[in-house]
């Protein structure tokens, strides 16, 4: 455990990146935060370094990825469809089954050396559910969890009809988090048609911009996620970076 507890969280949103491109990004402060954790090991107090923490948004081009614990066929497409609707596919990982990436959709990826926060993953999870479910309240939408599964849905409770809205998949090493989360803003849900979303076959999936009927402004409610974020995880904000 970190003896120097570092609160401060750089905050960078990549805008529209290659999947690929933000993964090697993320592997890339991934290691170097468990470099500086390793290295600090033995060391004195006055000597260790403190682990930086990272909260990077951004939104993908068409991708499916398919997480350690996921089954190659829930995704519906062979090569060739792929490549017709300008998709491409993972295996990464991360836990969790497949899901889709797109335009209009917002990703939240945290690399944080959880010894800065709390060392509980699904105290992590929960909280970053939370964030969302926030989030959305503020566009008057009431949502929630399901027992027993990831994400954020609407209509938790009586599931007459449950949605999901918000999607969940994270790696952790020496309590170093990457990857994270997923909400549908504006995204084309018609891509949610070509896998077994997360696995699940008997639950929709849906969007902002369906159930208010308009799009949302992804600057607004990226800063509004942010925040929720920043509240719950009692972060520091280091440095800003922009697009």
């Amino acid at each position: 455990m970190n003896t120097l507890i570092n609160k401060k969280v750089t905050f960078q949103d990549l805008g529209v990146i290659d999947y690929q491109q933000a993964w090697d990004l993320q592997e890339k402060i991934f290691a170097d935060t468990i470099s500086i954790k390793t290295g600090n090991r033995g060391l004195a107090p006055e000597d260790q370094r403190p682990t930086p923490n990272h909260l990077l948004f951004c939104q993908h081009p068409h991708v499916y990825t398919l997480g350690k614990s996921g089954k190659s066929e829930h995704l519906l497409l062979d090569e060739a469809t792929l490549s017709q609707k300008h998709a491409t596919f993972y295996k990464i990982n991360r836990g969790g089954d497949i899901t889709y990436h797109g335009p209009g959709q917002l990703i939240a990826y945290p690399i944080l050396d959880l010894d800065n926060f709390f060392t509980d993953i699904h105290k992590y999870l929960r909280f970053m559910e939370e964030a969302v479910i926030r989030t959305l309240a503020v566009y008057g939408l009431v949502a929630g969890r399901i027992e027993g599964l990831t994400g954020v849905w609407l209509d938790p409770v009586e599931q007459i009809n449950p949605r999901k809205i918000c999607a969940l998949g994270v790696k952790t090493s020496r309590w170093v988090t990457m990857h994270g989360l997923a909400l549908n803003v504006n995204t084309d849900l018609s891509y949610f048609g070509n896998i077994v979303p997360c696995g699940i076959s008997d639950k929709a999936v849906t969007s902002l911009q369906r159930e208010l009927g308009h799009e949302i402004d992804l600057t607004e409610i990226s800063t509004i996620l942010k925040n929720q974020l920043g509240i719950l995880f009692e972060m520091q904000w280091d440095a800003i970076d922009s697009e």
